[in-house]
């Protein structure tokens, strides 16, 4: 399935894309997609719904971000060995992780707001992955089974904030919608091998990123095994998962995005997401 939020921003109904591609209303099913919803319980319901019955929804709504009232939203960095190499980072001995506010998540195509003191905004496409059972210290053979689905996720940074203030990287990581996802939740069940999702950016038309996960340092198995370990994992929870080569810190000279830039991205199985670039008044 693909499940995803439709609507004005704090108002967003639950909905899936049909086989046709055509957007249907749950909200008669469900309230919206959050804990209980993702449960392997909450999901099995959801696939005895008969989509065809659903109402439909203008294809030119507003999507959201396809997972709400998300608790934790987990970030990977330095996951892909290029990546690391372009800037200038040792590849890590064991995965790189820090936190992204929830309170940066936004629609897949709702505006990049660029904060009035950045100077340098970058780029990260990414693959994330939605947990869909609460998990505490598992086993990394077990890690895929509390999986709910996939998502794109373009995890903005703000290099200066990130780098030079001085702390953690969460600092650089965290305001207003620096975290699109979307625009659909994909389901486990379709993405059979998630080591084999391609990966792709561009600024302005002109490509910047192209990857695949399977070229990730640390998998997508043993990465919720690892992250496990430190903190128990709840339904709902958001965990991106590094990003290939391609951003602007590692262009010679840096090239980082300005007011006015359009960033597209996307990722096989997933779909794609579209952001335009503004300055935050």
């Amino acid at each position: 399935m693909k499940l995803l939020r439709f609507g004005a921003p704090g108002s967003e109904r639950p909905g899936l894309l049909d086989n046709d591609g055509t957007i249907r209303d749950l909200g008669g099913v469900i309230s919206d997609i959050g804990a209980k919803t993702l449960s392997s319980t909450g999901l099995e319901m959801l696939r005895s719904v008969d989509a065809s019955s659903l109402p439909t929804i203008d294809s030119n709504v507003r999507l959201g971000p396809p997972v709400a009232d998300v608790r934790h939203f987990i970030a990977v960095g330095l996951n892909y060995t290029d990546h690391a190499i372009e800037t200038n980072t040792p590849i890590p001995e064991e995965p790189v992780v820090f936190s992204k506010a929830p309170s940066c998540i936004v629609g897949p195509n709702d505006d990049v707001l660029m904060p009035p003191k950045s100077r340098m905004l970058d780029w990260e496409a990414e693959v994330a992955v939605v947990i869909g059972e609460s998990a505490f210290e598992l086993a990394e053979e077990d890690a895929l089974s509390v999986v709910a689905g996939y998502l794109v996720c373009h995890d903005v940074s703000e290099r200066e904030f990130q780098i030079h203030r001085s702390g953690q990287w969460i600092k650089g990581k965290s305001s207003p919608s620096f975290g699109p996802l979307g625009p659909w939740l994909v389901t486990a069940d379709e993405v059979p091998d998630p080591q084999s999702l391609d990966l792709w950016l561009t600024v302005n038309g002109d490509m910047r990123q192209s990857g695949s996960t399977a070229k990730m340092i640390f998998p997508f198995k043993y990465l919720i095994s690892y992250i496990s370990q430190f903190m128990a994992l709840e339904p709902g929870d958001v965990i991106t998962t590094g990003t290939p080569h391609g951003v602007g810190l590692g262009m010679k000279p840096p090239v980082f995005l300005q007011p006015g830039d359009v960033v597209e991205l996307g990722a096989s199985r997933l779909g794609r997401q579209r952001q335009t670039v503004v300055l935050r008044g």
